[in-house]
């Protein structure tokens, strides 16, 4: 099959405006967190530190993603879950208690949930049945992990994305899904900023006070109260430990708010919030305008958002390993598709072939194979009929003397 090189130069100028947004982005992020810690006892190493290992992630994601897709995602999955494993001892809500931190609560949870969305990718792009089930199991296994070192969050979140990927096999769109999801990590990022404001019905704020523990309610409402004192610049980078009182006043504190929309508009202001919110939005454009397929696209913005909503109720994306994760599933998604794979949209796009044979454009939806097709191997008399052979015009001339009466 041919692509035209208007629709290919058409897809790579897609591809470039997309990493070149995320180009820009991270760069805010990373000028404004030096602009936040001017004149300030702080410095915003951490802060670099993780969007270094966003763009590791990310390039490394797109690089073997072309390549080898699925045994990269395999290997990741493998290795996120035994990163998880080996992190038991800070699972969401096994440690956390009213007068004692959390410490690593979200780092064994968020490896977990990217080892179940790279798992369900990797059966996504996988063309082998048998493989596909082993890879699922491997996804529902690493849910149970999560269950067996008693992280209820972190099974839900595994569950949900290996429930999610299940569901994106029948969905030919996904722009719907995509946006479904950023739906809910709104929701979620606004429930937490509303109960560190403590603007929830009574009834309600107490029966979430209990999941979510005392500890962390106060942690929310003093990096709500510092955001209110510091609405532009914020405190700085990493100063949310030094002007805390529930911190100073709680033993073996790890000096995070466990909560990352909060942390930031405590420590880099409005504008800080804002770009994180955007880098978010970001990765799910990417997913959009990926080549690859809806199924895989929306396993993987499901993992993505099952790690936003552990972020936004706890620390997960305190830790380089999961934000290189997150990076590298969002690349591994992206990726395009290797030179003669067989799958390329007429539009120049490497998309997967849809159900009638036709290509998947870059917004999910199958593209049909029309009449007037250029791309059709049928022939230069177009899709209709096929390139004369020498002797076609004699059998036909036979054929017509036969049955012409006499």
């Amino acid at each position: 099959m041919t692509i035209a090189p208007a629709g290919r130069g058409r897809a790579r100028e897609r591809g470039n405006a997309s990493d070149g947004t995320g180009a820009v982005i991270l760069a805010a992020c990373a000028i404004w967190s030096l602009i936040s810690a001017a004149g300030r006892e702080t410095g915003p190493e951490g802060v670099l530190l993780a969007l270094l290992a966003v763009a590791a992630g990310f390039s490394c994601g797109r690089i073997c993603g072309t390549l080898l897709p699925v045994a990269t995602a395999t290997v990741a999955a493998v290795g996120a879950l035994l990163l998880g494993l080996l992190s038991r001892h800070g699972m969401p809500d096994a440690t956390a208690t009213v007068d004692r931190a959390p410490g690593h609560a979200g780092a064994a949870a968020a490896l977990l949930v990217l080892a179940a969305g790279a798992a369900c990718c990797a059966a996504a792009a996988s063309r082998q049945a048998p493989l596909r089930f082993s890879l699922r199991l491997l996804a529902l296994g690493t849910a149970c992990a999560a269950l067996a070192l008693r992280s209820v969050a972190g099974f839900a979140a595994a569950l949900g994305v290996l429930l999610c990927s299940l569901a994106a096999t029948r969905m030919r769109q996904r722009l719907p899904g995509l946006a479904g999801l950023a739906l809910a990590t709104g929701l979620v990022v606004g429930m937490s900023w509303a109960v560190a404001a403590d603007a929830l019905p009574q009834g309600l704020m107490v029966s979430l006070e209990g999941p979510l523990t005392a500890h962390r309610v106060l942690l929310w409402q003093d990096a709500l109260e510092l955001a209110g004192e510091h609405p532009v610049l914020g405190i700085g980078p990493g100063r949310f430990a030094e002007l805390s009182p529930t911190v100073e006043q709680t033993v073996h504190s790890d000096g995070k708010a466990h909560s990352a929309p909060l942390q930031q508009a405590a420590e880099q202001g409005v504008v800080g919030v804002g770009l994180l919110g955007s880098a978010f939005g970001w990765l799910l454009y990417v997913l959009w305008r990926s080549p690859r397929t809806t199924a895989v696209v929306l396993t993987a913005g499901a993992g993505l958002t099952a790690l936003a909503v552990l972020a936004s109720v706890g620390n997960a994306l305190s830790f380089t390993p999961v934000t290189a994760g997150a990076g590298l599933l969002a690349g591994l998604a992206s990726a395009r598709r290797p030179i003669g794979d067989g799958t390329a949209g007429a539009d120049g796009t490497d998309g997967a072939r849809g159900p009638d044979g036709g290509a998947r454009g870059p917004d999910g939806t199958d593209q049909a194979r029309g009449p007037d097709d250029v791309h059709q191997a049928r022939g230069p008399e177009g899709a209709e009929g096929a390139a004369d052979r020498p002797g076609d015009a004699v059998r036909r001339t036979r054929r017509t003397d036969r049955s012409t009466p006499l």
